[in-house]
């Protein structure tokens, strides 16, 4: 009989530790899933040990996220409230435990289609950069619908933690309270050490609570974090967090001497009064483009850059994208502010003050404009136009305003208006303005659901289901060909430099432009009508940031300027650099080589010429040692610059 009793006042904390098992459970189909969903981008260095390693630590992870999300639940169940016969009581207990850990399982399974456009589990600043938008609804549907079979697996999951749910045992005679108190102290003294290192991530108290980082521990590379780490635990440990921590490597003078973003120019002529237009194409990596791709033999996308490139436009042979995701190449392309840890528009250091190619090229009597096609303050491209002091900004509403345009029967039925109908009236507007000008224009067609207009989906069909994103890669090739024929029939065309760019990559189907470094291969062209800035494919390495100096330099512009990057058409070949970051890692490329930097030691070092990043050849080699010693002084440079509103000379 004591027995019985003291099994009853103990049936809380076996309640807890039994459903919190079937919790790690919901977790581990969560990982497994995103396994399987995302499997092109494991699959080439995956061996069994290495998988079992990550699921290893993917249990710590698991655990941080599970403790977090059923502390309420967990309180509800150890706290003898309901040990005599109440049946409302535990059916509470068991919809809360059921609800979040379903709830759990639904954000994990968003996040596994989500993570093949941005590489890294999503954290809280997804709900800053999307703010602004009202179509998510349509875009979430839309993938619901075409992944039918994640409604099927969280509906037998809900089902299977319903009829599974381990209820604790119920008194039908009056509760001995004393029992309860000592119940209550047993429970608490059994659980919450294990409770208190689980959501600390460790029981040594050396341990920090782990943060999203930590999965690198577990990681031979940056994209593995994704299969380690779990959404609920990132979105958890980044709320109200400030991940710019500055780490002094050198002392002042040190660092000047290594690393100076702080450009002086070299005015090698007088300023030259040319236009610039900056086109930044929606996911237009390098993989889709045929001049990037002639050795491997990839098929061509784009007929229309392919020959501005044969004819005229200038290009590299190495060139990467800074950041992940389209408010991550803003301030690459047109501040040239590399993102580090998270985007700059996104931390608490986006009031800082800021320069870039408008505000340097307002004070030379320049007008400036940015167009993107979407709704005003989308993707927050307003706010940011404004930050770096373009004048004037035009968007869906100036479009469907304009007498000249056919308005809202352009709009594409999810982001704006499409690709080629706001180029022409973005080529309008610039003829409408007084030379010399400034605009940069953000495309939104090539852009998931990647649903070619209406009126050309006969033209551009899908040949693949598996890459939806060729045909709108196609559709925006085209009316790029179509901005160009009318441009060259404007006044200004022959004295204005084209850059064009994307904001970052996007869907692969081949290898190499799934590693790590792959998956920043974006396109930087210049082009000039006059062919003063010269054409051809060079051999050298170019990164979004080098955009603004190069243009500047090129524009022989006399004032300081800051800058993470450098002038492409004067820097040597062997001098050339680009560097970004993912999942904890900064990835320098420089020397014929990639380094691989956690902000304390080197994890990886391969040759540029080794595409799938298969021998690390990491050691105590001179290149290696100067590789880091680079690097780190750009890592304190940003970081001292970004904490100390230091990013204007």
């Amino acid at each position: 009989m004591k027995r019985k009793i003291v099994q009853t006042y103990l049936s809380p904390l076996v309640s807890v530790l039994g459903n919190l098992l079937l919790a790690y459970v919901v977790y581990f189909i969560a990982r497994m899933t995103f396994l399987a969903e995302n499997w092109n981008l494991y699959s080439d260095n995956l061996s069994w040990s290495h998988l079992m390693e990550m699921l290893r630590g993917g249990l710590m992870f698991d655990t941080t996220a599970i403790l977090y999300t059923n502390a309420l639940w967990v309180v509800m169940v150890l706290f003898p409230l309901h040990l005599k016969e109440t049946k409302t009581y535990h059916e509470v207990c068991r919809w809360v435990f059921v609800v979040v850990n379903t709830l759990a399982l639904i954000i994990n399974l968003v996040d596994t289609v989500y993570f093949r456009y941005s590489m890294r589990r999503t954290t809280t600043t997804v709900f800053q950069e999307f703010e602004n938008e009202n179509n998510l609804g349509g875009i979430f549907w839309t993938e619901m619908v075409s992944h039918w079979y994640f409604f099927l697996l969280t509906g037998l999951v809900a089902w299977g933690l319903w009829r599974l749910y381990i209820k604790p045992r119920t008194l039908r005679k009056e509760v001995d309270w004393r029992w309860c108190t000592l119940a209550l102290l047993l429970s608490l003294l059994a659980f919450a050490p294990f409770c208190v290192a689980g959501m600390r991530g460790g029981w040594t108290r050396d341990i920090r609570p782990i943060t999203v980082s930590n999965a690198n521990n577990y990681c031979d590379r940056p994209t593995e974090t994704g299969l380690v780490l779990n959404t609920p635990f990132s979105l958890i440990r980044t709320i109200g967090k400030n991940n710019f921590e500055v780490i002094a490597y050198y002392d002042a003078k040190q660092l000047e001497q290594v690393f100076n973003p702080i450009h002086q120019p070299q005015r090698r002529h007088p300023f030259t009064k040319k236009n610039v237009v900056v086109i930044i194409i929606e996911s237009f990596g390098r993989e889709y483009i045929g001049t990037y791709n002639k050795e491997a033999g990839y098929p061509s996308q784009t007929p229309f850059t392919d020959s501005l490139l044969a004819h005229g436009a200038l290009t590299y042979r190495y060139s990467y994208c800074n950041g992940r995701k389209s408010i991550d190449g803003m301030p690459s392309i047109l501040s040239s502010i590399p993102m580090f840890v998270e985007p700059f528009f996104l931390s608490p250091y986006s009031v800082n003050n800021v320069s870039g190619l408008a505000d340097c090229l307002n004070g030379k009597g320049y007008e400036t404009a940015f167009f993107h096609g979407a709704e005003r303050g989308s993707m927050g491209f307003m706010a940011f136009a404004r930050a770096t002091k373009f004048k004037e900004y035009y968007g869906r509403e100036d479009f469907n305003a304009d007498p000249r345009t056919n308005g809202d029967k352009e709009y594409d039925g999810w982001w704006g208006i499409s690709d080629e109908p706001f180029m022409q009236y973005m080529c309008q507007k610039m003829t409408d303005m007084k030379e010399p000008f400034m605009t940069a224009l953000f495309t939104l067609s090539s852009h998931h659901p990647f649903r070619v207009p209406d009126a050309w989906q006969k033209v551009f069909k899908e040949e693949d289901p598996e890459m939806p994103i060729y045909k709108v890669i196609r559709y925006t090739d085209m009316a790029l060909q179509h901005f160009f024929e009318s441009a060259k029939k404007q006044s200004w065309y022959k004295n204005t430099i084209f850059v064009i760019t994307s904001d970052h990559t996007n869907m692969t189907r081949y290898q190499h432009y799934r590693t790590d470094i792959g998956g920043f291969a974006s396109p930087v062209i210049f082009f000039d009508p006059s062919g003063e800035m010269g054409e051809g494919m060079v051999d050298a390495i170019a990164q979004q940031t080098d955009i603004m100096p190069t243009i500047l330099e090129h524009l022989g512009y006399d004032k300081p300027y800051l800058s993470f990057g450098i002038d492409l058409l004067t820097t040597p070949a062997e001098d050339t650099w680009a560097v970004n970051y993912l999942n904890g890692i900064y990835q320098y490329v420089k020397h014929g080589h990639v380094l691989q930097f956690d902000g304390q030691k080197a994890t990886g070092f391969y040759a540029l010429s080794d595409s799938l990043m298969q021998h690390n050849l990491m050691g105590n080699t001179n290149v290696q040692r100067d590789m880091e010693r680079e690097l780190k002084a750009i890592i304190q440079q940003y970081m001292e610059r970004m904490t100390q509103n230091r990013l204007t000379p």
